[in-house]
């Protein structure tokens, strides 16, 4: 019409802007209203005209142009209408613009219109989601109040979010509320609020609210189980313990992970009267004992000092069914029992590890061990232990021959006694070396870290050895090293054990006051190893 010269009337206008509006094309729609209103001898829009234009492009997301029609709207003296008002709100709570929502929420409550049910139910969910839980409360009592009966979905919603916040009270007031209604409350509500009561550790609300859950139909094992491992991750182990004990007499299990993760809590927290029927359970559970967890277990026998507290270790250790405990039984016991030398057995042992899973594992095995064989005493064994570990290329870059400019033996990795062991074993190599062979390297050095220097410097410092202690080195030349290694009291230190007090004593008494005859004491069998013998 308009290209044929045709000018179009006010009726015209008002059928075909709210037509184009409707059936989407929203520019069009709005082009041709600018159109209308420069057109001189047309009157003003009507309320239906805006009213649509507002709603759609509210629907539209173009708050904005919506916010800017609607003003337009009340400033010609049109009165707004409770649809067009609700458009608003709800395309600006969508938006996420939710301050200009309820400031568009209270205009329209004090203009005496009543908000819809779709529209008090999206206006409290939006505002428990953004954590202004007072304001959602509120709205929702004044929801009861004009007659509206609430969805399941807002319950749940008002529920979760305070559980979320940790206001328990107001969490089990709206759940308990929700039941009264006849509502039945979803997985995640249950979820939500049996987290909530785990984090503020209450235990028998906890385990009410559980029962209910399975009341309601709903598989709660790995409700329960998370519940469990919240406490085991926040060191509530007494928690976790009464936590499964409930489990248990309500019939629900768990898995071996979680009862694994609560038996190293219980060893770690020295509750080992509560360890070892989890790890009884575990056994028989069908689950391994895997190496890791036996050495983690004989890592705390090496930190105990209680004798009690040893033997309850030990029964757990024994508990465990792996073949290392085997193994640590016959270590100790004579080679009568054994029927083989201890190196031999010592040997098949290791033969016996997956070196392609189990290396890591193996290597913490020696650390640990080592500790524990140097703490009772048993060099010797120990020495064995490192021999064959080295043998097995389990701490294959540890040594280093450098033909005849340095040796080096690293120990940075190491345990204390692995270390000591290692230093020990590793300098009566050298002295193998230089004294059978001939070879003498310019320099020897022992690569300890900061955190082991000054326990191996201590040990060689009682010898009188060459060893210089640098930040993170003890280095000393070869040919002075060599001169060392010929003192009788070295001698006794690499091939038996590490000195003891007396040792050293007399040693120094030797020096001070030599005796006729000093071969003859050389040769005699120290008494620690005629004693281990």
């Amino acid at each position: 019409m308009s290209s044929s010269g045709c000018a179009l009337d006010e009726g015209t206008y008002e059928l075909v802007v709210p037509a184009l509006a409707r059936a989407g094309r929203i520019d069009a729609a709005r082009k041709m209203f600018d159109e209308m209103r420069k057109r001189e001898g047309i009157g003003r829009a009507s309320a239906g005209m805006y009213g649509v234009l507002v709603d759609v492009l509210a629907k539209a997301g173009r708050l904005d142009a919506a916010m800017g029609m609607y003003r337009e709207m009340v400033a010609v003296g049109h009165r707004t209408s409770p649809a067009v008002r609700t458009a608003m709100v709800e395309g600006l709570v969508r938006a996420g613009k939710l301050d200009a929502g309820m400031e568009l929420w209270e205009e329209m409550r004090r203009g005496g219109l009543r908000p819809s049910f779709g529209l008090y139910t999206m206006v409290v969910e939006a505002n428990a989601r953004s954590g202004r839980l007072d304001v959602a409360t509120q709205l929702f009592g004044d929801m009861e109040k004009s007659g509206f009966f609430p969805t399941p979905a807002t319950y749940a919603c008002l529920v979760e979010m305070h559980a979320s916040a940790g206001q328990v009270d107001a969490a089990m007031r709206l759940y308990h509320s929700m039941a009264n209604a006849g509502q039945r409350p979803g997985l995640s509500t249950f979820t939500a609020l049996l987290m909530m009561l785990a984090n503020k550790r209450m235990l028998d609300l906890a385990a009410k609210v559980l029962l209910e859950m399975k009341a309601s139909g709903f598989p709660i094992e790995v409700t329960a189980s998370d519940l469990l491992m919240i406490y085991i991750k926040e060191g509530s182990t007494e928690l976790a313990l009464r936590w499964l004990r409930f489990m248990g007499s309500a019939g629900i299990r768990t898995n071996n992970f979680i009862i694994r993760q609560l038996f190293e809590s219980c060893m770690k927290t020295g509750l080992y009267d509560s360890a070892r029927p989890l790890l009884e359970t575990y056994v028989a559970g069908a689950a391994k004992v895997d190496l890791i967890l036996y050495t983690s277990i004989l890592a705390h026998l090496v930190r105990c000092q209680d004798e009690g507290r040893e033997r309850a270790i030990m029964d757990i250790l024994s508990v465990s069914k792996h073949k290392a405990h085997d193994f640590m039984c016959g270590l100790f016991t004579g080679p009568e029992q054994r029927k083989k030398p201890v190196l031999s057995f010592v040997r098949e042992f290791f033969h016996g590890i997956d070196y392609d899973n189990e290396e890591s594992a193996a290597r913490y095995f020696v650390n640990v061990l080592l500790n524990y064989l140097v703490l009772m005493g048993q060099m010797n064994r120990a020495r064995c232990i490192w021999k064959v570990a080295y043998e097995n290329k389990l701490f294959a870059k540890a040594i280093v021959f450098d033909q005849h400019i340095a040796w080096s033996l690293d120990v940075r990795n190491l345990s204390v006694g692995a270390a000591l062991v290692a230093t020990v074993h590793t300098l009566h190599r050298f002295r193998k070396r230089m004294l059978y062979y001939g070879v003498v390297p310019r320099r020897i050095k022992l690569v300890t870290g900061p955190t082991l220097k000054m326990v191996v410097a201590q040990v060689l410092a009682s010898l009188e050895s060459p060893f210089e202690v640098s930040k993170v080195v003890l280095r000393a030349p070869g040919d002075s090293v060599l001169e060392w290694f010929k003192k009788p009291i070295v001698q006794q230190f690499l091939l038996n054990e590490i000195p003891s007090k007396a040792d050293v004593l007399m040693h120094r008494l030797n020096v001070m006051f030599p005796s006729s005859a000093p071969e003859v004491r050389s040769l005699s069998i120290p008494r620690s190893l005629s004693m281990s013998r």
